[in-house]
C-alpha cells in the first residue's frame, strides 16, 4: 500500500466564487501545492532541481471528480499518494477533504521535461530514489 502525505490548507475569500464556495479551478493549485510541499518534505526543491540538473516537473495530465462543496474558512486536507513512478513521469492520486467529506479527488500525471527544451527526460536519480522511499 503506498504511503500518503497529508498536507492542511484552509480556504480564503479569494479561493471561493460568487456563492459562497471553492471555485472549482482553485483545487488544481491546491493540489499542485500539496504536490510541492511533499517534494520539500522529501527534500526536493524545484529551484534546485533546474539550477542542477536542468530538469522541470509539468503536468501532462489530470482528470478531477468533484463530489462535495468547500466553503470559506473551511480546513482541507490534501492527500498524495503515488500510484506509479516511470523513466520520466510520477502518477499521483491526490484528494481533497474536509473532515471525513471527501471533496474532490484527482489522477495527476507529472513529467519530467528538460528545461532547455522542454522534451521529456529521465527523473534525476536521486529525485526518483527519494519519490520511491517515500
Amino acid at each position: 500500500m503506498p504511503s500518503v502525505f497529508t498536507w492542511s490548507i484552509r480556504v480564503y475569500y479569494e479561493d471561493t466564487d460568487a456563492g459562497g464556495i471553492v471555485y472549482y479551478a482553485n483545487y488544481l493549485k491546491f493540489f499542485e501545492r500539496a504536490r510541492t510541499e511533499w517534494l520539500r518534505a522529501l527534500d526536493v526543491g524545484q529551484q534546485a532541481l533546474l539550477e542542477q540538473h536542468g530538469a522541470l516537473f509539468v503536468v501532462k495530465t489530470i482528470n478531477v471528480d468533484y463530489h462535495a462543496p468547500a466553503r470559506l474558512d473551511d480546513e482541507l486536507k490534501l492527500t498524495l499518494s503515488i500510484e506509479k513512478i516511470g523513466h520520466a513521469s510520477v502518477h499521483f492520486s491526490q484528494q481533497a477533504w474536509r473532515a471525513e467529506h471527501l471533496l474532490a479527488s484527482a489522477a495527476v500525471k507529472v513529467g519530467c521535461v528538460d528545461a532547455a527544451d522542454l522534451r521529456p527526460r529521465s527523473l534525476p536519480g536521486t529525485t526518483a530514489d527519494k519519490m520511491r522511499a517515500a
